[in-house]
């Protein structure tokens, strides 16, 4: 599913014969009702705005607070959107990676990225999800498709950056960046979840010697080398009905297992999503937390509590989808030995959260406007 984060979705109840049948988070953000002026979110605060389709948002060791903007397009190339081929999404050099400065303002720190969007300003590629592993930030370019098909009729038409679009790249303080590796060129060698060849890396933990991906076209983890030698990690397990698991996000526990969120094929129903443990060398995978809706985020505190965020509230189960929509975004919590507890509810199509070094959770917000995006900070208590 292409969203401006780009995560792939699949709406199909099992998958066809001849592949994957795409869709695009980008349809979620066209079925959400227009909640934002009927959003309650609680003590969650706007500390910035003005954000163009922002994702990722990461702290550096430093305390600094960066945010990765899918940017907003441009006038061309074209290509077709993957979910939806009747309608173009076009390229510019819009993406960016942005500080947050104290007191709102911002500063684009890495400019000029490469950036897919659709006509009506939502991103569909570009700058999704970064880490830092020192002050060095590894940042995913997220695609949608088959990368050989999307950069080829991109370059064809002049797009200059065209191959940056599925690759990881390792940007510095400065904004100097350089390609660490081409994640998608993974997917069209391996293919590790079958069907066809489609790759949309999204979620990314930095971890010493290793990066790893959740491609959420791929349906598949990838680890990237300090080397840039890209393999396989792990492929999470088709869920019941057929539907794909499409992971969206991975970060390191507090045993040092990866933890893997799910926002699930379509349709979205309400907790059908669920966050997976995988062992730190990949040799096991089991379900560590369930009831969760349209995972796009996943973060854990210092306490070793795991935060979820949804970028939807999902479709009652046991019968047809409803209007107006897929409902509003949420962040939950699970404190060790739990169950999940709502935080804040009202967000329309968060991207992505952090928890900042003063024990707040942080979140982008209007992760599919090209001019609306902002980030939000809730205090939090401790879990008693």
């Amino acid at each position: 599913m292409n969203m401006p984060i780009s995560p792939k979705c699949r709406l199909e109840a099992a998958r066809p014969a001849a592949g994957r049948t795409p869709c695009s988070l980008a349809l979620i953000a066209l079925t959400l009702a227009p909640l934002a002026a009927l959003a309650d979110l609680g003590n969650a605060k706007t500390i910035a705005s003005g954000l163009a389709n922002p994702r990722g948002i990461a702290f550096a060791p430093n305390g600094a607070l960066y945010v990765a903007e899918n940017g907003t397009g441009g006038t061309g190339p074209c290509v077709p959107s993957p979910p939806m081929p009747q309608v173009s999404r076009c390229y510019g050099e819009t993406g960016a990676i942005s500080r947050i400065l104290p007191g709102g303002a911002i500063r684009r720190i890495a400019t000029g990225l490469p950036s897919l969007a659709l006509p009506n300003g939502t991103a569909e590629g570009g700058p999704a999800q970064l880490a830092f592993h020192g002050m060095t930030a590894y940042v995913n370019i997220s695609l949608g498709g088959d990368p050989r098909d999307v950069r080829t009729s991109l370059s064809a038409g002049g797009a200059r950056q065209a191959n940056l679009f599925g690759q990881m790249l390792r940007v510095t303080p400065s904004g100097q960046y350089q390609v660490v590796s081409d994640v998608a060129q993974h997917e069209v060698v391996a293919n590790p979840g079958g069907g066809a060849v489609d790759s949309n890396p999204y979620g990314l933990a930095a971890l010493p010697g290793r990066r790893i991906v959740a491609d959420a076209g791929a349906n598949a983890i990838f680890e990237v080398l300090a080397n840039g030698t890209t393999r396989t990690f792990s492929v999470p397990p088709a869920l019941p009905g057929g539907r794909e698991s499409v992971p969206t996000s991975v970060a390191e526990g507090p045993d040092g297992a990866l933890y893997v969120g799910l926002l699930t094929g379509g349709p979205f129903f309400t907790g059908t999503a669920s966050v997976l443990r995988m062992e730190p060398d990949g040799s096991a995978t089991t379900t560590y937390a369930t009831g969760f809706t349209a995972i796009v985020g996943v973060a854990f505190d210092t306490g070793g509590a795991l935060y979820v965020l949804e970028t939807a509230s999902g479709f009652p189960t046991g019968g047809p989808p409803p209007t107006p929509g897929l409902g509003a975004g949420r962040l939950k919590r699970q404190c060790p030995g739990g169950t999940p507890e709502l935080l804040v509810d009202g967000l329309t199509f968060p991207g992505g959260v952090a928890i900042g070094p003063d024990g707040a959770a942080y979140i982008t917000n209007f992760g599919t406007s090209a001019s609306l995006g902002e980030v939000l900070r809730l205090p939090l208590t401790p879990c008693s």
